[in-house]
């Protein structure tokens, strides 16, 4: 496997991963593929905001709901099916509780 990072590039051995990646180096395969990405990166904020617009001009025009609507309605199944949701509050753990309380589609 190897460490790369900028214009240098290691070959090293399992033991040798960690230290790599926290000093910053990816981790590479034989194959060159990423296997771990080095601690420390950065995106500059011009980046950041241009993807973050994208993705919500994407997420309106498929019509899918930000994670606040997505637990809302979840909640609203939840009170008509009886199920309690004890603390859950993200919309996986309100799945969980859902699918933990409510009976098997055949049983």
């Amino acid at each position: 496997m190897k460490a790369v990072k900028n214009n240098k590039e290691y070959r090293i051995d399992e033991s040798q991963v960690k230290s790599y990646q926290d000093r910053g180096f990816d981790i590479q395969d034989d194959t060159g593929s990423v296997i771990a990405y080095g601690r420390g990166r950065t995106v500059p904020y011009g980046e950041h905001e241009a993807l973050k617009k994208e993705l919500e001009e994407l997420r309106d025009s498929a019509g899918v709901a930000d994670n606040k609507d997505v637990a809302d309605i979840l909640r609203r199944f939840a009170q008509e099916h009886d199920v309690s949701l004890g603390n859950a509050s993200s919309v996986s753990g309100i799945v969980k509780k859902i699918k933990e309380q409510l009976p098997k589609e055949g049983e």
